[in-house]
């Protein structure tokens, strides 16, 4: 079994691949910064591939280079805290990656799961995505993961069967982005996104986590 962590290389990420290797899968971790991810994969003895979201020209070379992946775990994300008004940017870029190039990744890795009959597909999204949380935080960061929230909801109905997605919330973790004062660690904030690649049932799907428990979108 093989999965791919983007953003593997650090933080929650990175706790994610360690978890995941621990129990056996064969894990790829997905950089953009290529050094970090070599530095990273070595650390764990698995493998890494450049990947760059937020340049969607490395994205199929980097599934190619990965191999069939069985489980995909979108993790990298970005945190703009400007106006979306005043710099218009930061919303697009968060856009691009923390949905397009996610559903990019998803489109690619597919034909391997629809062959396999199987799959798990694992958003990394956040309470600040949650219309019923008030879509909170900075910039256009909400506004990203809540249309990452809604892809993972509706996406169930256009997959192939034996392949879910589901959306989940880490909390607020001790990572660079999270910052010092974040109460979790990391390998807390990875606890869900493992539990969904290898132990929820298969049927689980369309669905948003926080702590193995469903949450409301």
């Amino acid at each position: 079994m093989r999965a791919l962590v983007t953003g593997g290389n650090r933080g929650i990420g990175y706790a994610i691949a360690e978890g995941l290797n621990a129990r056996g899968v064969e894990v790829i971790i997905g950089a953009r910064d290529a050094d970090a991810g070599a530095g990273a994969a070595q650390a764990l003895g698995c493998a890494s591939v450049h990947l760059d979201l937020e340049a969607p020209e490395t994205l199929a070379p980097a599934i190619a280079a990965a191999g069939d992946i069985d489980i995909l775990i979108n993790n990298a994300g970005l945190l703009i805290e400007d106006s979306m008004v005043v710099h218009p940017d930061g919303l697009r870029r968060s856009m691009q990656v923390m949905c397009h190039a996610p559903f990019d990744l998803i489109l690619l890795c597919l034909p391997h799961m629809r062959a396999a009959g199987q799959g798990r597909i694992i958003n990394l999204s956040s309470g600040w995505g949650a219309f019923d949380e008030g879509l909170e935080g900075p910039g256009g960061y909400g506004v990203a993961k809540a249309a990452l929230n809604a892809l993972s909801h509706a996406l169930p109905r256009d997959l192939p069967p034996g392949v879910s997605i589901n959306a989940m919330c880490p909390g607020w973790v001790h990572t660079r982005m999270g910052g010092q004062a974040a109460p979790r660690t990391p390998a807390e904030g990875a606890d869900t996104a493992i539990w969904l690649a290898l132990d929820a049932p298969a049927s689980t799907t369309g669905q948003f986590f926080r702590d193995r428990e469903v949450i409301a979108w």
